[in-house]
């Protein structure tokens, strides 16, 4: 089974509230027969699509395969949060990597930021301020204003206030929290408009893209000087470079990636537009999520709705009700709109790693891939296309300094990952119920 199409139909959009708010572009062929191209792109994510117009602005001759449609996958139905930092907070990565390399991390995902937000602007996507991280626990406050202090003093980063429990309830008004933090440098965005403006700027700058061209298998080249092969079911890319951008929906593509990047499914809702009740929810226009291993995350659209992220599942299928299962922890933190009807209920693969950095490989000689952003991708999975551009066009200093840190593969094997993740994150939900 493919999870490519375990949950979906084949060319279309899920159901989210996204795809009944844009506009989508119009179809791009499926490739069929031969083509020749110096750099085939596999995905049409965020990842893939700004590696395709990074290169193509760059004067390659690109072509992307995308299985469905592009921004089809994780890339267009995400919360839409664009955070800073990377998926571990500086003092976790001071510990993994050392402070210099940490600071070249905190660096690169400023970049992230203004590389998204440079790109929303190009394609008229409009970015609100502020994300919001709600804590549980008083340990957690306490650590975050330590990390305020040091973001400051060691990142030049003072973007980000604290509140105790009665200012951060005035601005999202929960009993569910102790307090929280306010990063006004982060923001918030309707995410698939962001992948299909990237798809048009990339179209626009010469790739070409291929809809309903599933990539069955990638011939890589033994020699870097070699010519990879891959295919889909009616056609082939002959190419010097091969760039992987497919994230949960890698499969056996590259057997060393797939060893290290997990897929996993999460859960959206949105509702109708609260009108004057949203003030129940946020009383900012910011977009927030919270301590919980299986995090809660939520924001309040353009139109007024409640978009709300919880639960996840580790399998090929969504459950048949996904409004129950994100309904659950919303009940929990706003009781009050425990009932309320949704319009809207989708899911989404993701991927995540073993330590929640995301993994860099060069798989084959000629082939670059960047994928796991663990929940963390909006920005980043944007910045790593490009940086495999930058790469594949000779300055490769930003891949190579994710692609030096670890990248352990998750135990069990092929066969017995899943069920050990499940394992796992059972576990890790029961402490979260607990409430430890």
């Amino acid at each position: 089974m493919n999870l490519l199409f375990s949950n979906d139909r084949r060319g279309t959009y899920p159901p989210s509230l996204y795809a009944e708010q844009v506009t989508p572009l119009a179809p791009f062929p499926a490739l069929k027969g031969d083509i020749r191209a110096d750099v085939c792109v596999v995905g049409g994510g965020y990842t893939g699509l700004s590696a395709a117009l990074h290169l193509a602005e760059a004067g390659y001759d690109v072509a992307l395969l995308e299985a469905h449609r592009v921004g089809f996958g994780a890339s267009g139905r995400n919360g839409g949060q664009l955070g800073s930092g990377q998926r571990l907070e500086v003092d976790e990565l001071e510990r993994m990597a050392g402070r210099d390399t940490a600071r070249k991390l905190w660096d690169m995902a400023e970049e992230a930021k203004r590389l998204t937000r440079e790109l929303a602007a190009r394609s008229g996507v409009v970015v609100h301020d502020g994300v919001a991280h709600a804590f549980r626990k008083a340990d957690e406050l306490e650590h975050a204003r330590e990390e305020i202090d040091h973001l400051a003093q060691h990142y030049g980063y003072s973007s980000i206030e604290a509140f105790d429990r009665t200012d951060f309830h005035a601005i999202l008004p929960s009993d569910a929290y102790c307090g929280g933090v306010l990063d006004n440098g982060a923001g918030h965005l309707n995410p698939l408009s962001l992948a299909l403006g990237i798809a048009n700027l990339a179209h626009q700058a010469g790739a070409r893209i291929f809809e309903l061209s599933h990539v069955e298998s990638v011939e890589f080249a033994e020699i870097a000087s070699g010519k990879s092969t891959v295919h889909t079911a009616e056609g082939r890319v002959v190419c010097d470079l091969v760039v992987l951008g497919a994230n949960g929906y890698l499969g056996d593509l590259s057997r060393d990636v797939a060893a290290r990047v997990m897929p996993i499914n999460n859960f959206i809702a949105a509702t109708e537009p609260l009108g004057p009740r949203a003030a129940e929810v946020l009383t900012r226009n910011i977009a927030v999520h919270d301590t919980k291993f299986v995090v809660n995350y939520w924001r309040i659209d353009d139109e007024g709705r409640l978009v709300f992220g919880g639960g996840e599942n580790v399998s090929y299928r969504f459950p048949k009700d996904i409004g129950a299962k994100v309904r659950k922890p919303l009940s929990r933190i706003y009781p009050a709109l425990a009932d309320i009807p949704f319009t809207h209920c989708w899911g989404g693969t993701l991927a995540i790693t073993m330590n929640r950095m995301p993994c860099f490989m060069r798989p084959a000689p000629n082939a670059l891939s960047a994928s796991g952003f663990s929940g963390h991708g909006l920005a980043l999975s944007t910045l790593a296309g490009k940086q495999m551009a930058d790469a594949i066009a000779g300055q490769a200093d930003g891949f190579n300094t994710m692609a030096a840190l670890p990248s352990p593969r998750f135990p069990g094997g092929q066969y017995l990952r899943w069920p050990l993740l499940v394992a796992g994150m059972s576990w890790y939900a029961m402490r979260d119920r607990l409430g430890i």
